[in-house]
């Protein structure tokens, strides 16, 4: 069984949604996406009141991706439901298809 981690995310908005910002979560990293899951509800409580609204959720991490640098990506869809991914960056390579040699 992969071991996967999970980040919990936690993040307070307006009434209507159009100022979302990031809160500092009591900790931040799980090594098991169900601890996470097990504080999710707890964190939610620790922040009531302080933004009008409050939404968390736990985000999978792969542990392979410790030494990439991945980025935590979020949004506020239209129906108000906060969705959150770890992606990590393209990166284009160049390469020379034929080696010239000095003639």
């Amino acid at each position: 069984m992969e071991h996967i981690a999970a980040l919990l995310l936690i993040v307070g908005c307006s009434q209507d949604l159009s100022s979302c910002h990031e809160l500092p979560a009591p900790v931040s990293i799980y090594e098991k996406a169900t601890e996470c899951d097990a504080e999710l509800p707890i964190a939610l409580r620790q922040f009531d009141g302080f933004r009008p609204r409050v939404m968390a959720t736990c985000v999978a991490v792969d542990p392979a991706l410790e030494e990439q640098d991945a980025e935590l990506v979020w949004d506020i869809g239209p129906d108000g439901r906060l969705t959150a991914a770890i992606e990590v960056p393209r990166m284009t390579v160049a390469s020379i298809a034929g080696r010239r040699t000095a003639e």
